[in-house]
């Protein structure tokens, strides 16, 4: 089940790269976290940098677990993980809400907090791998519904973005697992198709105050704000990018971000709290990670030996593209902030852990390609 061995023919390239991202995080959380302590002098290991880098030595041990750990056994794993997260968002709404809202649960014992809706977007795309290989004809409803139950749960907490995120995860999978051409047409044709209107809208070509009498017959007032172009969230991580000019400010000595004037800075505006300090030159490198991680997520379903280890690693490659196009898009003004991660950079245990589990997965794939 588990072999140490399959650890030596991993893509070693990919190391360079999440060793990266991480070191990027801590500079990013130890500068934007520095005004919440009250340090005499300026300190690198801020108490939410100490926190990223354990949360960072934990999912190391899981993406080497993973990694060893033979994905075909996941198989048999499927349906009592899918159970156990539809319980835990379940749950969520038996607890307290932190931030008047129902997502995480509080860990005592450790001081931190649980968001199932994290893990909840990997199991879905383990669960449709197992639903999509088979052979037989797949039914495209059945398969929605698998999608659909933690959809409505994330949605209900409320976190749209989290829940939307499973919709192109849902495309691209049906696309690979032979569902309905017509079906996969009708769903490209609806994605584009709110795509086009919300960056009209983000764009000033259309009118979010004309649009208000008919967008709020169909959603609440609140969440029909959240469309705005013209936030003060959306002005001030606009603002922050365009202060870092080429080069940046230099590290630990940005003014917007380090006043607090940038909501979220080591959270949702990681990206532009970067971008700020370290200017279009390190905006440019962290662009150039990301891809070097997608493309070779992207090399794992190439190289898939089998259909379920296709499935598997498109979902998950899909799951890793959209946080990061949808996070920059948030914050370059050109889609909604809804509270999307940046993989591997934003604060936060359960998106550190959810991601260096599904990047250990991907490798056990990789690992395994020579095997029949």
């Amino acid at each position: 089940m588990w072999n140490h061995q399959f650890l030596r023919k991993i893509d070693f390239r990919t190391l360079p790269i999440i060793i990266g991202l991480m070191g990027i995080s801590l500079l990013v959380i130890s500068s934007t976290t520095q005004e919440l302590v009250d340090f005499a002098e300026t300190t690198f290991w801020t108490p939410l940098a100490k926190s990223q880098l354990r949360w960072f030595a934990i999912g190391s041990i899981v993406y080497l677990f993973f990694a060893g750990f033979d994905y075909h056994k996941l198989r048999s794993w499927t349906w009592v993980l899918y159970v156990a997260t539809l319980g835990l968002l379940v749950g969520l709404f038996f607890t307290n809400p932190i931030q008047n809202v129902h997502r995480w649960y509080r860990l005592p014992f450790i001081g931190g907090t649980l968001q199932p809706s994290e893990y909840a977007k990997l199991v879905a795309v383990l669960a449709l791998s197992w639903y999509l290989e088979k052979k037989e004809k797949r039914s495209a409803f059945l398969a929605s519904l698998i999608v659909l139950a933690p959809f409505l749960l994330i949605l209900k907490q409320p976190d749209l973005g989290t829940a939307l995120v499973l919709y192109p995860i849902t495309l691209v999978m049906f696309y690979f697992g032979g569902i309905q051409k017509k079906v996969v047409f009708f769903m490209t044709l609806m994605a584009i198709a709110v795509l086009v209107f919300v960056l009209l809208m983000f764009l000033g070509y259309i009118s979010h105050e004309e649009m208000r009498p008919v967008a709020t017959k169909f959603l609440k007032e609140y969440q029909y704000e959240r469309l705005s172009p013209d936030t003060y969230h959306q002005r001030a991580a606009q603002m922050a990018l365009a202060l870092g000019g080429i080069w940046g400010s230099g590290w630990h000595k940005s003014e917007f971000t380090a006043r607090q004037w940038l909501p979220f800075g080591y959270t949702d505006s990681v990206f532009p709290a970067f971008g700020e300090e370290f200017g279009l030159i390190g905006v440019f490198l962290l662009l150039l990670l990301f891809f070097g991680l997608i493309y070779f997520s992207f090399q794992v379903t190439a190289v898939a030996k089998d259909r379920f280890g296709r499935l598997l690693s498109a979902g998950i490659t899909v799951y890793l593209s959209v946080h990061i196009i949808v996070n920059m898009g948030m914050m370059c003004g050109f889609l909604p902030i809804t509270g999307v991660p940046l993989i591997l950079v934003s604060y936060g245990g359960s998106s550190v852990l959810a991601t260096m589990t599904a990047l250990g997965i991907l490798q056990s794939i990789y690992s395994r390609r020579f095997m029949f």
